[in-house]
């Protein structure tokens, strides 16, 4: 597996004059250095809600690209790279074939699988107002976050290698499913068993005790 494109942003106005975001990722060339809280020169606007050791590197499926042509009928942002605010893109590795937990040698940094991305409004103003949030829950093309093990840098190009898979029941799309699609509803037993799950991001734990009543 290589990596087609390392992604960072600057926090710049968004919406309304008095609203920010960092969500306009750029492919940057060169090796970028691989913090605890993610990679040197991206930026979040909001800390409460976005980035953290356990967001600290956003990856997302080049994959879903096709798909997302399709819905929305060839949008300008995905001729390029970082449409979704990932910071990473990679070809062949989707939701359904990653797990919670999953550690990835990253270029020469070691990073741990920690949760998927919960979309935001912020998604459907980035695409013009068409409802790409709901689309990511409908499909669970939804991405995930990385925490950092080992510092290091990443370039594209670079390989990104699983060393280890410690829960291979939990996909990203599962517990996705679970915690944020709806699926506890029917899968109460799943819910649960999720709390053996535990390089699960706390802010998943929680609103898996929330859902659990």
């Amino acid at each position: 597996m290589r990596i087609l494109s390392v992604n960072c942003g600057t926090v710049a106005r968004f919406r309304a004059a008095d609203e920010y975001s960092a969500i306009a990722k750029r492919a940057v060339e060169g090796p970028v250095k691989v913090g605890w809280l993610g990679l040197e020169g991206d930026r979040q606007a909001d800390l409460s809600v976005h980035g953290g050791p356990e967001k600290a590197i956003q990856h997302y499926p080049h994959d879903h690209y096709a798909h997302w042509r399709e819905v929305l009928g060839g949008h300008p942002l995905l001729d390029g790279e970082g449409a979704f605010g990932e910071n990473i893109s990679t070809e062949g590795l989707r939701e359904e074939e990653v797990c919670i937990g999953d550690c990835f040698r990253m270029g020469s940094a070691l990073v741990e699988v920690a949760q998927g991305r919960q979309p935001c409004w912020k998604l459907d103003h980035r695409f013009d107002g068409a409802k790409v949030m709901a689309g990511v829950v409908a499909t669970r093309r939804s991405g995930w976050y990385y925490r950092v093990l080992e510092e290091g840098e990443v370039a594209a190009g670079d390989a990104l290698e699983l060393v280890e898979r410690p829960y291979p029941a939990w996909s990203v799309a599962r517990v996705f499913g679970l915690l944020i699609a709806g699926d506890h509803k029917k899968d109460r037993a799943g819910l649960e068993a999720l709390g053996e799950v535990t390089p699960l991001a706390e802010a998943w734990a929680k609103r898996r005790a929330k859902l659990l009543g």
